[in-house]
């Protein structure tokens, strides 16, 4: 029953974000972008790490955004372009169903559910479900959830996971991780939860938090296109595995992660 609540709100949510597209969605995206020569990514504006809007420029930056400028280069050569859009995690699928977008990659778990909506390339990020709480919590991990207050964000599957691991804890669910992690300062919750990228960098931005518990789930990110664009998705898998080839990968994961405390990646995107 509730995955079949969740494929409905999926659904309904396409119609949430109005707009001209760039063309039908039975047309091919990847001829679209090519004869464009540029990729409209949607990309997180409030993630550092992945994709979080820089205050001084108003450039969106992250390990996200640079995969994206990277895909983008490997598709349509070294004069393409990618622009953003900044999206949330409950407007990621109506943006894109609306063609508002070409691809998203915006820390999006591969899910069945969201599968029967729209298409994923194969995994480009492997993360994990955790918890962030103060240093000074007693939360260690999802065991002492029992009776406790779990803050977590509307369209991110990290909250129906929470329910599943955790049932006595209470839910409440904000719209984006700046309001969530708020609501943690205020004590509105006792403990965030999203993936393990997301609350490093949550906990990077705010000292006096840290992540704990392990990884509950298996989050593997992927770039989303709309349903049925399988050339633009085997185009994107190609690109991310030259970039691994060529060592372009392990450079953006060295820049972006290699002086996170605490946060060990391994590499699990297999060709």
């Amino acid at each position: 029953m509730k995955k079949k609540f969740l494929l409905i709100s999926l659904i309904a949510s396409i119609f949430l974000v109005s707009g001209c597209g760039k063309s039908t969605n039975n047309q091919s995206v990847l001829k679209d972008v090519q004869q464009a020569n540029t990729i409209t990514w949607g990309v997180k504006g409030d993630v550092k790490l992945f994709g979080l809007i820089d205050v001084h420029d108003g450039q969106q930056k992250g390990f996200d955004v640079d995969m994206a400028k990277h895909i983008t280069k490997h598709i349509l050569g070294p004069k393409g372009r990618a622009e953003f859009v900044t999206t949330t995690s409950q407007s990621r699928i109506p943006l894109l169903k609306n063609r508002n977008v070409d691809a998203v990659i915006a820390t999006m778990t591969i899910t069945p559910e969201r599968k029967k909506v729209i298409s994923f390339s194969k995994s480009y990020f492997d993360a994990g479900q955790s918890l962030l709480v103060p240093k000074n919590s007693k939360i260690k991990s999802t065991k002492d959830l029992s009776g406790k207050t779990v803050i977590g964000v509307v369209g991110a599957n990290s909250v129906q996971n929470i329910k599943k691991v955790a049932p006595k804890a209470k839910i409440i669910e904000l719209q984006d991780y700046a309001q969530a992690m708020n609501a943690l300062k205020s004590k509105q919750g006792d403990a965030l939860t999203t993936d393990n990228g997301i609350l490093f960098g949550l906990a990077v931005q705010n000292p006096g938090y840290e992540v704990r518990g392990g990884t509950f789930t298996v989050e593997p990110y992927g770039v989303a296109v709309d349903k049925g664009q399988t050339a633009f998705a085997e185009a994107v898998d190609k690109a991310v595995l030259e970039m691994q080839h060529n060592g372009e990968y392990n450079r953006l994961i060295k820049k972006w992660f290699g002086d996170v405390p605490g946060f060990k990646y391994k590499e699990l995107y297999r060709q």
